[in-house]
């Protein structure tokens, strides 16, 4: 009776934890049985025009802290508002906190909007600093197939002045194409490139009229 009663004990504590997670490990759609490792990617297709001469010497990103949904490996998805879980048989390649930032760099470089364009702790000197905040990313199901959502906050400093020139938020859903983890992957490496679009002439314009300023 004893051994019973602890064993209802201890089944009963590992119910009542594996619902009070915020965020559930749970599958969504087919996915195959064995652990996937996607990449989260710029997915653009068209290609970069590159400026004629950068508009700066040097420009450093920043990436700020993030929150449970882009400071880990685990993808995120959502049946319902606010409320999130993570694929069961898949991960990314890095966390999107870490990997966002070098995919902006990467665009960053192909346009050529500065001279150099580096990662806050390379060794760089730049007057410019780009921060980038991660808002959201994860496949929305709601109605499935659902979409991939993105969702940035990106500030432009004058390190000189030690002030915020501008600031601006960009976000983009994008469908996907079945309702699992590499669908959503690559639904949310569309969204990426989708804010990355909007997001490339906004700072253009903001880092020419800042670096034309009188000091």
């Amino acid at each position: 009776m004893t051994a019973w009663l602890a064993w209802t004990v201890r089944g009963a504590a590992a119910l009542v934890l594996a619902m009070s997670g915020g965020c559930v490990s749970l599958g969504v759609g087919d996915n195959a049985a064995a652990h996937a490792q996607l990449a989260l990617h710029d997915a653009s297709t068209v290609p970069v025009d590159r400026l004629p001469a950068p508009l700066v010497p040097a420009l450093i990103i920043q990436p700020q802290p993030a929150g449970a949904l882009a400071d880990t490996q685990a993808i995120a998805y959502s049946r319902r508002p606010h409320a999130f879980a993570y694929y069961q048989l898949a991960s990314w390649t890095e966390r999107p906190v870490r990997q966002l930032p070098r995919l902006l760099q990467r665009r960053l470089e192909a346009r050529g909007l500065a001279g150099a364009v580096g990662l806050l702790g390379e060794p760089l000197r730049a007057d410019w600093l780009v921060s980038l905040g991660i808002d959201t990313l994860h496949h929305d199901v709601a109605t499935p197939p659902g979409s991939g959502r993105v969702a940035i906050t990106v500030d432009l400093f004058d390190r000189r002045t030690r002030t915020r020139v501008a600031r601006r938020s960009f976000e983009a859903s994008l469908p996907a194409a079945d309702a699992n983890s590499a669908a959503a992957a690559q639904a949310m490496s569309q969204a990426v490139a989708r804010v990355f679009d909007d997001l490339l002439p906004w700072l253009e314009t903001e880092l020419r009229r800042a670096a034309r300023a009188p000091d």
